[in-house]
């Protein structure tokens, strides 16, 4: 929470979340009024949400109060006449502040907010602001690295193809024996383990059984930091004992999302991505990615993987753009969505691949002729069973139109997920009821995963008004649904990116 003194008697009160470019713009107009403001990051303090809901009726940031007087968010402000403006600047300098102001967050006994913040979170682990991102080494790892320069990883030929850095299982067993001292069968132990904790892949196409060491004719493995592909996480060992992978998210998304805050532009249009890119913070978020690529995927429940997977979309995006720069066609964005990538659970996951493999369930994108993963594919396993249409609220492309940016928890993430689509149909960009015509104006989004929605205009409608905070756009759609013959239809999508160039 941040405040403002001046010599006024009443406040400010704004209503925000971390890395919102309509907050930014907001509270910068708020800050040359010559009055205290108090901003209340809704992101560390949950707990206010329903408070804040009931007093505004919406679930979109921000919201502002002056003293007790509810204005609305970034744009009703910008829309207020000056006269009215300054009426209520007046009002806040004159008038003390009400007894029914809206709340502010509670002191804990320790003096830190409630609620658990980014500092919490990345204490947890010790490791935010240390030299070393590592918990604890694992016990495979100096094995690995002494291995690497073992003389034994070289190139091997099988009909046309030569398979680069890679090596047998009877080379990595004969290794261990002579090098190590273990006996075969604790060797071909720790080649399984070495699979298991994802140290080394079978090569593809080389006889392998997927997941079993040392079975399958003429197999081929690689080391995972020698597989060729395109992660922006790939290159290095990660070494470390995995960090539980819904934690590991957060600690993702809280570092570049407070990367992508300082780096934001003072009116919210434009984020400084070369700055950000030179900023010591993006290294330390840089080596915290490594070790997505040996965190455990197959034992995440529905509510874990959503809120890992949504985490991470978000937070690649950013690095996407801060790695690749910010696409500015059609051309470029398919080639963005489909290319940039992270290694993760020894897997490659592209942005298409998390987005349509695993939170759509397997289903075909935009443009795509065949389903993400084939019946064969190991990442198949993660994918969720069925669609989850709320995803889509959540996932942020880097474009102004889409919703906004939030770290998600496994805890009532469903409510979560709900809390953005309310937001995200509040915007009368993104849903739009004029009763006079029977039209219902909707984002591009909502045509292009009409399948995710029931895949017809009715029960797409039908879909929209269930998901509405009660509000009188809400009671416009049901007026205009019960009158019969309404016109669906999609708003052009707002694909300007927030980026300097």
């Amino acid at each position: 929470m941040e405040e403002f003194e001046s010599s006024s008697l009443g406040r400010v009160t704004v209503y925000s979340i971390q890395g919102c470019p309509h907050c930014v713009q907001a509270k910068a107009t708020l800050g040359g009024l010559g009055v205290p403001v108090c901003d209340v990051d809704m992101g560390k303090h949950p707990e206010l949400r329903a408070r804040v809901k009931e007093l505004t009726g919406r679930s979109s940031v921000p919201q502002i109060f002056f003293n007790n007087i509810h204005i609305g968010g970034n744009d009703d402000l910008h829309k207020l006449a000056p006269e009215e403006l300054q009426r209520l600047v007046n009002v806040v300098r004159k008038e003390p502040l009400p007894a029914d102001a809206p709340p502010l967050p509670e002191e804990n006994p320790t003096g830190s907010p409630s609620g658990e913040t980014d500092g919490v979170i990345l204490s947890r682990f010790g490791c935010y602001e240390e030299h070393s991102l590592c918990v604890r080494g694992d016990e495979l790892a100096d094995l690995v690295e002494n291995f690497k320069h073992g003389n034994v990883i070289g190139s091997h030929r099988k009909g046309l193809t030569v398979h680069k850095k890679s090596f047998s299982s009877d080379q990595l067993v004969d290794w261990l024996h002579k090098e190590k001292g273990m006996a075969r069968a604790e060797a071909c132990s720790t080649g399984q383990a070495m699979m298991q904790k994802k140290y080394m892949v079978s090569v593809r196409g080389c006889g392998e059984k997927e997941g079993c060491f040392g079975e399958g004719r003429d197999a081929l493995y690689r080391l995972l930091e020698h597989d060729p592909h395109s992660a922006l996480n790939a290159g290095r060992m990660a070494a470390c004992i995995p960090i539980p992978a819904a934690e590991l998210s957060l600690l993702l998304r809280e570092l570049i999302l407070k990367l992508f805050s300082e780096h934001l532009s003072a009116d919210g249009k434009s984020v400084d991505y070369k700055g950000m890119s030179g900023d010591p913070a993006f290294e330390r978020y840089c080596e915290l990615a490594i070790q997505l690529q040996r965190v455990e995927l197959l034992s995440l429940s529905r509510e874990e993987k959503l809120a890992f997977f949504i985490n991470i979309y978000n937070a690649l995006v950013i690095h996407g753009n801060l790695r690749l720069g910010a696409p500015t066609n059609m051309l470029q964005r398919y080639k963005f969505f489909n290319y940039v990538s992270y290694l993760i659970g020894g897997e490659l996951f592209t942005l298409q691949d998390i987005e349509n493999g695993v939170l759509r369930g397997n289903r075909r994108g935009m443009a795509q002729l065949l389903r993400p993963f084939s019946k064969t594919d190991p990442r198949l396993q993660v994918a969720l069973p069925d669609a989850e249409p709320l995803i889509h609220f959540a996932l942020n492309c880097g474009a102004k139109g889409c919703p906004p940016i939030k770290t998600y928890t496994p805890k009532d993430i469903d409510s979560q997920l709900r809390t953005a689509a309310e937001a995200f149909l509040e915007n009368d960009d993104s849903c739009l009821v004029d009763s006079g015509k029977r039209e219902v104006r909707l984002s591009q989004i909502f045509k292009w995963y009409k399948a995710d929605f029931g895949g017809t205009d009715e029960k797409l409608l039908k879909w929209v008004l269930d998901h509405m905070g009660d509000s009188p756009k809400k009671s416009s759609l049901q007026d205009v649904i019960s009158a019969g013959k309404t016109k669906v239809i999609f708003l052009p999508y707002d694909w300007s990116t927030n980026g300097t160039h």
